[in-house]
């Protein structure tokens, strides 16, 4: 379950990340730790993402966030590389890994499975589409809990 501060801390990273030529691929709160870790994903988006943009964002963010003060208590910042396995959450990036292999994961069994694999197509309202030696095969979005980046060996 998402943190309710997520929104907001997502709100004020965007347009952070953004002058730094970086996007926000994904936030966390970790409250169960003490003190919290708000833990927010960078991607650089010409390049390799490096420690140096991960330096500048955090610097950049966390007077933001102090500015905006919406954490009221001490937590701890950390801002990282979402690395290259990770799951495909943004128009972006479902536009971005068109044609890479992936896994596609659904709460409950559509047509006799729960697990997909193949290339995929593209992403819309209904479905995500993969291709599988060819054929063409739709996933229903309301049953899917993830869509996973495959390594490629």
């Amino acid at each position: 379950m998402t943190h309710p501060l997520i929104p907001q801390v997502l709100e004020i990273a965007a347009p952070v990340a953004n002058q730094l030529g970086l996007d926000v691929v994904a936030a966390v709160f970790q409250t169960n730790q003490h003190p919290p870790v708000l833990r927010v994903d960078v991607r650089n988006l010409s390049q390799d993402t490096g420690l140096s943009d991960c330096e500048q964002m955090s610097h950049a963010l966390e007077a933001a966030l102090d500015a905006a003060d919406i954490l009221p208590d001490a937590y701890v910042l950390e801002v990282s590389s979402p690395g290259i396995s990770r799951s495909l959450t943004t128009d972006r990036e479902f536009i971005s890994f068109k044609g890479f292999p992936v896994v596609v994961t659904t709460a409950e069994p559509h047509a006799g499975s729960s697990s997909w694999a193949g290339r995929l197509m593209k992403r819309d309202e209904a479905a995500v589409y993969l291709s599988q030696k060819g054929r063409t095969v739709a996933v229903p979005r309301q049953l899917i809990e993830s869509v996973q980046l495959v390594n490629q060996e």
